[in-house]
C-alpha cells in the first residue's frame, strides 16, 4: 500500500502558527481603535475624499468657491436637484479627490439632514477613504447643521464594529476629518456623541459568548475607571438581601450566579452628596432565550442585542462625564440573561419585587419588565429628580412604528412633549403613546398585586409601561423608552449598520440641549 507524502514548508507552518495564534488571541472587550483625528482649515489640500452638502435650491454660483469649482457646478447641472440625492464624481487633482454632492430639501429636518450625511458617507466608502474633507453651502444655521450631521455619520462609518475574522490584512479607514475653520460647530459636543453612539453600537454587536455577566462587569470596571465614575455591582446575595425577586427569577436559569444590577455614578465638580438630578436605567438582557415560553429561531436569533437598552444608558452617562456637564448623573443597569433549564422561571409563578409589589408571572418571555421592575425600584429610592429608562422591550412597539422610531411614553404630560421635541432635534425620532391609568384593568391580577403583562398581545408595549409604572413612585417624573430603534436592516440615518446606537443622540440633546431638568423644576 503506496503512501501519499506531502511537504509543508517552514513558512507555511509559520503562516499556520500565526493565524491559529490569532484565532485563540481574545479581542479586547473594549474597541482599540482610535478616533480619526479632526482638524479645521481654510483650505481642504489634498484629500482622498470630499463632502458638500447644499440645499437643493441653492444655485450653481455658491459652489465656485471650491477646489475646481467647475466641476462641482458641472456635478450640480447634471440634471434638476431632488431632495435626498446624492451625485459625485472625481476631481483632476494627483489623488483624484472623490467629489460627493448632497441636496437638502428645503427646512429640512434633523432627520433629513442625517439621512443624506449616511448616504454620501455611503457613496464615500467605496474608494475606503483615509483622509476626508466636509463641507456646507447656504445659510450660517444650515451650514452648522449640515456640518454637525456630516460629522456623525463620518464618525460613525470611521468606527469599526467587533470582528472575529482571522484575516490579519488590516482595513483601511478614515483617519482625517478636515473641517471648515471658519464655522461655528459645537465640536465636543458632536463629537462626543458620536462615540457614545459608537460604544453602544459596539457593546450591543458583541455575541452573546464574548459578553457574558462577567466579562460586562469587567467592562464596567474598565470605562469608569477610564472616565471617572463610581461603580457598584449588587449581586445575586444582595440583591436577594434587597428583595429584588422580580429580577432573580429572570437569572435563575443561568448556568452561574453571575448576574447583577450595576450602579455608576458620575458627579460634577466636587459634588459627591445628596440625590442626583437624574436616574439613567437599563435593559440589559445579555440573551434571550425566551426561557419556559421558548422563541421560534427566527425570534431568538439576534436575542444578544436584548442588551441595548443598557449600552444607551451606560454610554449616555459616560457622555455627560467626558462633557463634563454640570448634571449629577446615575446609571442603572440590570445585567442577566434569560435562559430555559431545569431551575427557569415558570408562568402562574407569583413574585415579590424589591418595593414590595407582587407579581404573577404570565409569560417567561416578558423578562424585561421584570428585570427593570426591581432596577427602577432600586433607582427610585436615591431620589432622583428624573428618571429614563431604556430598553428593547416589546415587539408590539416594533410593529407600532417599525424600526423608524422607538416609542416614548411619560407620567407628566410636559415631560412627554419634551421627549418629542428632542427626538426631532436630535434626528432620533420618537413617538409618545397614551398612559392613560384605564390600561391596568387589563393587568389585574386575582392572586397578586399586579399581572406581569396580559394573555394576548394587544397594545402590550402600553401595557408594559403600566407595568413599570407601579415601581417608579407617582411623584417621581419618569420617561420609557421603548428602543424599537436598536437595530433596523440596513442602518437608520447617518447609522449605516443593522445595530444603530439609537438612543444616545437623543439623550444627550434631551439632558443637555432641551436642559429637560431645568423644564421639570419650572414647572413645579
Amino acid at each position: 500500500m503506496s503512501r501519499a507524502i506531502i511537504r509543508v514548508s517552514s513558512s507555511t507552518v509559520k503562516q499556520a502558527a500565526r493565524a491559529g495564534r490569532r484565532a485563540q488571541r481574545p479581542q479586547s472587550l473594549l474597541p482599540s481603535a482610535k478616533s480619526p483625528e479632526i482638524v479645521r482649515s481654510r483650505t481642504y489640500g489634498d484629500l482622498d475624499t470630499l463632502l458638500v452638502v447644499m440645499p437643493e435650491s441653492a444655485g450653481r454660483e455658491s459652489l465656485s468657491g471650491l477646489p475646481e469649482g467647475s466641476r462641482w457646478q458641472d456635478l450640480r447641472a447634471r440634471e434638476k436637484p431632488r431632495a435626498g440625492t446624492v451625485r459625485s464624481t472625481s476631481l483632476a487633482n494627483r489623488r483624484q479627490t472623490l467629489a460627493v454632492l448632497g441636496f437638502l430639501p428645503e427646512g429640512a429636518s434633523a432627520f433629513e439632514r442625517l439621512q443624506l450625511a449616511g448616504r454620501m458617507l455611503k457613496e464615500a466608502t467605496g474608494r475606503s477613504p483615509e483622509s476626508l474633507g466636509l463641507g456646507a453651502i447656504g445659510a450660517p444655521a444650515t451650514i452648522k447643521a449640515g456640518l454637525d450631521a456630516l460629522l456623525s455619520a463620518t464618525l460613525a462609518q470611521a468606527f469599526a464594529l467587533p470582528s472575529y475574522k482571522a484575516s490579519a490584512s488590516p482595513e483601511r479607514r478614515i483617519r482625517r476629518i478636515v473641517l471648515p475653520a471658519d464655522t461655528e460647530l459645537d465640536l465636543p459636543h458632536t463629537r462626543i456623541s458620536a462615540e457614545g453612539t459608537n460604544l453602544a453600537r459596539w457593546l450591543t454587536a458583541l455575541p452573546p459568548n464574548i459578553l457574558d455577566s462577567r466579562a460586562y462587569r469587567r467592562i464596567l470596571i474598565q470605562l469608569a475607571r477610564r472616565h471617572g465614575l463610581t461603580m457598584r455591582w449588587l449581586g445575586e446575595e444582595a440583591l436577594r438581601r434587597a428583595g429584588a425577586n422580580a429580577f432573580l427569577a429572570v437569572a435563575r436559569a443561568n448556568d452561574s450566579p453571575g448576574a447583577g444590577i450595576a450602579h455608576l455614578a458620575y458627579r460634577p465638580g466636587r459634588r459627591a452628596r445628596g440625590s442626583p438630578d437624574l436616574a439613567l436605567i437599563g435593559k440589559g438582557i445579555l440573551f434571550d432565550t425566551g426561557g419556559v415560553n421558548l422563541k421560534t429561531h427566527r425570534s431568538m436569533l439576534d436575542m444578544h442585542t436584548d442588551m441595548a437598552g443598557s449600552a444607551v444608558a451606560l454610554s449616555t452617562l459616560i457622555a455627560l462625564a467626558e462633557l463634563r456637564a454640570p448634571v449629577s448623573a446615575d446609571a442603572w443597569l440590570a445585567i442577566t440573561e434569560n435562559h430555559i433549564g431545569p431551575r427557569a422561571y415558570r408562568p402562574q409563578e407569583v413574585v415579590r419585587a424589591a418595593n414590595g409589589v407582587s407579581i404573577q408571572v404570565v409569560h417567561t418571555d416578558a423578562e424585561g419588565r421584570m428585570a427593570l421592575a426591581d432596577t427602577l425600584a432600586l433607582a427610585a429610592r436615591t431620589r432622583p429628580r428624573l428618571m429614563i429608562d431604556f430598553g428593547t422591550l416589546t415587539g408590539a412597539c416594533v410593529y407600532a412604528l417599525t424600526e423608524r422610531m422607538s416609542g416614548v411614553f411619560a407620567n407628566r404630560p410636559g415631560l412627554a412633549r419634551r421627549l418629542i421635541e428632542a427626538g426631532r432635534t436630535s434626528g432620533e425620532r420618537v413617538w409618545s403613546f397614551p398612559f392613560e391609568e384605564d390600561f391596568d384593568t387589563d393587568l389585574e391580577s386575582k392572586v397578586a398585586d399586579i399581572l406581569q403583562c396580559a394573555v394576548e398581545g394587544k397594545g402590550d408595549h402600553i401595557l408594559a409601561t403600566r407595568f413599570l409604572s407601579r415601581f417608579v413612585p407617582h411623584e417621581l417624573p419618569w420617561a420609557h423608552v421603548d428602543l424599537s430603534s436598536a437595530t433596523r436592516a440596513g442602518g437608520l440615518g447617518h447609522i449605516n449598520t443593522d445595530i444603530t446606537g439609537f438612543g444616545v443622540r437623543f439623550a444627550l440633546e434631551l439632558i443637555l440641549k432641551q436642559n429637560v431638568l431645568k423644564s421639570l423644576e419650572d414647572r413645579e
